[in-house]
C-alpha cells in the first residue's frame, strides 16, 4: 500500500451505503494487526447501530472503538488518546464535523497511517461532509459501489425512505439507519421528492 518510511498517510474508503466501506475498513484493520501495527478506532456518537463502542458492517463483522463526540471540536478528543496508535481507523466520517480534517492532517503529519470509512453523498446525491475535503487531501481514495436496489446496475447513491416512499429533499440530512431507511440505487432510479402537496 505504502512504502516504509516514516511518514504517515490518509486513506479514505468511500461510497454509497451497502457498497462494503466498514467491510473493508475492518478487513485493512485486521491486516494491520496480523502485522504487529497498534490500532486506534474511532466512531461517532451518533451512530449506535451496532453498540456503543463498536463499529460493524452490514455483513456483521464488528471491531471494538472509542466513542467520540462528533459535533463542533468533538473529533479532536482522537488526538488526546495516547499513546497514539500507528494505525487510526474513522468509521462513519460523514457524522463528523469539519475538525475531523484537521485531526487526520494531525495525525497523519505525525506518523501514523490514517484510515477513514464513510459515505460522500447525501441522500440528496450532495457532497457529505468532511468526506470530500478528506479525499482532496488524502494519499489514497477507494470509491466503492454497491448494487442498485431497483435495477442491478452498480449504484453510487443514497435513497433513502420514509415509509417505504422516497424521502423529501427537505428531511434532515442525518438520519441513522440502515436497510429500513436506505437502499443503494443508480443515478437513474435515484429519486428526490422536492415537491409538497397540499392536504
Amino acid at each position: 500500500m505504502h512504502a516504509i518510511t516514516r511518514s504517515g498517510w490518509i486513506e479514505v474508503i468511500s461510497g454509497s451505503m451497502f457498497s462494503g466501506k466498514t467491510e473493508e475498513l475492518l478487513r485493512r484493520l485486521r491486516r494491520a494487526e496480523i502485522a504487529g501495527r497498534s490500532v486506534g478506532v474511532f466512531t461517532p456518537a451518533v451512530d449506535d447501530r451496532y453498540g456503543e463502542t463498536t463499529i460493524g458492517s452490514h455483513a456483521g463483522r464488528q471491531w471494538e472503538a472509542t466513542v467520540v463526540d462528533n459535533e463542533g471540536e468533538g473529533p479532536r478528543d482522537i488526538l488526546d488518546d495516547r499513546p497514539i496508535a500507528e494505525v487510526i481507523a474513522i468509521d462513519e466520517a460523514n457524522f463528523f464535523s469539519n475538525a475531523l480534517v484537521d485531526v487526520c492532517e494531525t495525525l497523519a503529519d505525525g506518523g501514523s497511517r490514517v484510515i477513514v470509512s464513510g459515505t460522500d453523498q447525501t441522500f440528496r446525491g450532495e457532497p457529505f461532509e468532511p468526506l470530500p475535503q478528506l479525499m482532496a487531501t488524502a494519499e489514497y481514495v477507494d470509491k466503492l459501489q454497491a448494487v442498485c436496489s431497483e435495477c442491478g446496475e452498480p449504484a453510487s447513491r443514497n435513497q433513502r425512505l420514509i415509509d417505504g416512499a422516497p424521502a423529501h429533499a427537505d428531511d434532515p440530512t442525518i438520519l441513522v439507519g440502515a436497510a429500513e431507511s436506505y437502499e443503494a440505487r443508480c443515478r437513474d432510479c435515484h429519486v428526490l421528492v422536492t415537491g409538497r402537496s397540499d392536504d
